[in-house]
């Protein structure tokens, strides 16, 4: 087994033949050097001048001297493509595949299986040498809500769904309706793919209406992929959907909300503020916050969670509904519950 050093050493001249271009007049040592410090190898220009050399020896390699600094380049004519990763393509794959899989067309996922286990594998191996290698050690991305496994994805109706998608054609399928609690037939017409946090939803028209839905992958009973062609619905901007506050469960409509916060709500607000027009102005024991916002469930799942920092005021309808949400809420938790 190679020892750690030859390890690094082999690491760094692999990276170092593939950051060298393929005609004149060639990049400079001192060059290459801030380069491979880039990709995380930690080196000397004398090192890397070292290595020039010695890969020279076993590489058609060529240092134009006709100018300092020379350059280094690989010779006319000579095959540049070299396999494997580089570092930061390994670092890369694996957010990639941490944070993106579901959204990857199932057909593409397959052949980079091999990528993902490559990178895994170099990163693996150099991690005690190399320290941005480490780097996914120490680099994390937290779910804000509540911690709660993802629903598991039938992958063939993922790959199918991804195939109409791609392909423009539309699903028939059979779909469980969660507030009604039956399952219903549709025949869709696929728009896109967005993930929410744990949950990946379709977004589709049901044919033949053309308001877009929103589809929980996980909740799909069969799914097939037709011969008709989809139809995408006249000037969807997949880009100004999400801007609308769609994926917040609620209309595209806003709303200028008004409510007293105490002063530790009042502090996070002016740290992450609600929206661009949000101003906060001091009050008894708190602030008084306005802010347009988009009308949504989201909105009142976040006013719930800080009850008690949080006094809606205005508009008067929301600020009813806010209430009757908390006295059935306080109804329910003072039932007593039989042994």
């Amino acid at each position: 087994m190679p020892s750690n050093s030859s390890r690094r050493t082999l690491a760094r001249q692999w990276e170092l033949l593939k950051l060298l271009p393929n005609k004149p007049p060639g990049i400079s040592a001192s060059d290459l050097q801030h380069r491979l410090q880039d990709s995380g190898h930690e080196t000397s220009k004398r090192t890397v001048e070292r290595d020039l050399n010695e890969l020279s020896q076993l590489f058609p390699l060529q240092c134009n001297d006709k100018g300092a600094p020379y350059g280094w380049h690989w010779m006319p004519g000579s095959p540049t493509e070299l396999p494997g990763l580089s570092l930061s393509d390994a670092l890369t794959l694996q957010l990639l595949e941490g944070s993106m899989r579901l959204l990857i067309p199932s057909h593409m996922l397959k052949t980079m299986e091999p990528r993902f286990e490559q990178a895994r594998l170099k990163l693996q191996a150099l991690k005690e040498e190399v320290p941005t290698a480490a780097w996914l050690d120490k680099v994390a991305t937290v779910n804000p809500e509540l911690s709660s496994l993802p629903p598991i994805v039938d992958e063939q109706h993922l790959e199918t769904i991804q195939e109409a998608l791609l392909h423009n054609r539309q699903l028939d399928c059979s779909y469980y309706a969660a507030h009604k609690d039956r399952q219903r037939h549709f025949t869709l017409n696929p728009v896109a793919l967005v993930q929410r946090g744990q949950v990946t939803y379709l977004l589709a028209t049901v044919d033949p209406f053309e308001d877009v839905r929103q589809f929980a992958l996980h909740r799909f009973g069969t799914v097939q992929q037709t011969a008709s062609a989809s139809t995408k619905p006249e000037g969807f901007s997949l880009k100004a959907y999400l801007a609308s506050g769609a994926m917040q469960f609620g209309t595209a409509a806003t709303i200028k909300i008004e409510a007293w916060v105490n002063e530790g709500l009042s502090r996070l607000l002016a740290e992450t503020p609600l929206s661009n027009d949000m101003l906060l102005a001091p009050e008894d024991d708190g602030a008084l916050v306005t802010a347009t916002v988009n009308d949504s469930w989201e909105l009142r799942w976040w006013i719930l969670s800080h009850a008690g920092s949080i006094q809606i005021r205005k508009p008067a309808s929301l600020a009813g509904e806010i209430t009757l949400r908390l006295r059935q809420a306080l109804e329910l938790q003072s039932t007593e519950i039989a042994p």
